[in-house]
């Protein structure tokens, strides 16, 4: 072979190797980082040049997709620990308030309810967790009608022979049920018996639950007689007052008309009819 035909083949090498040296500098420092002498796959990615998608992470919804349709627990306010039960309350003019304790019952408490309708009267119903669960529906109506619905135990226990524990169980089985039927937990608590200690004012406070007692017992659990109601209430009627009637716990047939008596009295009376508010710390 002549030499400028070995001249000519040297220079078609040199201009085909300057040809190829702008695609390979991309994969030049690939090849020589992972010393591997085997060409890189080619990319399915933008263009070179192209700004680099950043990746999207996993939002936490996906991650657990169970626990986003469940809304969280609502935190209860906190209260005072008291040392003694709220026996009535402050309000303008001739304000009372009406309570009803142990039930609810299907057998006297919807007619309860409809009388207090009737005249549009709101009152205070103290529930015991294990009626209320068997009658969620009457939790309800007593929440869209805009009654209180107050907490009274579990079982209507005497809670100062509990354990600390105890208390605990029955004031908070009952707030669940209640929260559960009528969206929100109770911000009122009785003690059955009227037996109150340190320890139920403690977890009382603890719940985000006010003690409320009684002025007025009409003494309807003992059946008096529905005139010997009627007269307990008119006669003890007054500004802050309030009244502890019952709708569960036995034959409350007399407490039912009782109230049908003793409700339009205390109307016409000047009386308003209310349910408690948080008074200041």
């Amino acid at each position: 072979m002549q030499k400028d035909q070995l001249l000519t083949r040297r220079r078609a090498l040199l201009a085909g190797a300057a040809a190829l040296a702008v695609p390979a500098a991309g994969t030049a420092g690939l090849l020589a980082s992972t010393g591997s002498p085997d060409p890189p796959a080619r990319s399915t990615g933008p263009a070179a040049g192209a700004a680099a998608r950043r990746a999207l992470k996993p939002s936490a919804y996906r991650l657990r997709p169970l626990t986003g349709d469940v809304p969280p627990r609502a935190v209860p306010p906190p209260v005072p620990v008291r040392r003694a039960p709220l026996l009535r309350m402050a309000g303008r003019g001739r304000t009372m308030l009406l309570t009803f304790d142990d039930g609810p019952d299907p057998r006297c408490t919807p007619h309860i309810l409809d009388t207090l309708a009737r005249y549009d009267v709101r009152a205070t119903f103290f529930v015991c967790g294990e009626m209320a669960d068997w009658n969620r529906d009457l939790l309800a109506r007593m929440a869209d009608e805009g009654h209180v619905v107050g907490n009274h135990t579990w079982s209507h226990p005497l809670l100062t022979g509990l354990s600390r524990s105890g208390v605990r169980s029955e004031m908070e089985r009952t707030s669940d049920v209640v929260e559960e039927a009528c969206g929100e937990r109770p911000q009122w608590f009785r003690a059955p018996y009227g037996a109150w200690n340190r320890t139920v004012f403690q977890l009382g406070a603890e719940l985000g639950m006010e003690p409320l007692a009684w002025t007025v017992d009409t003494g309807d659990w003992a059946a008096p007689g529905t005139r010997a109601i009627v007269d307990r209430v008119e006669n003890g009627a007054a500004p802050g007052v309030v009244v502890l009637s019952h709708d569960a716990g036995g034959d409350r047939s007399q407490s039912v008309r009782a109230l049908r008596s003793y409700l339009p009295w205390l109307l016409d009376s000047g009386y308003h009819l209310t349910v408690p508010r948080r008074p200041p710390a």
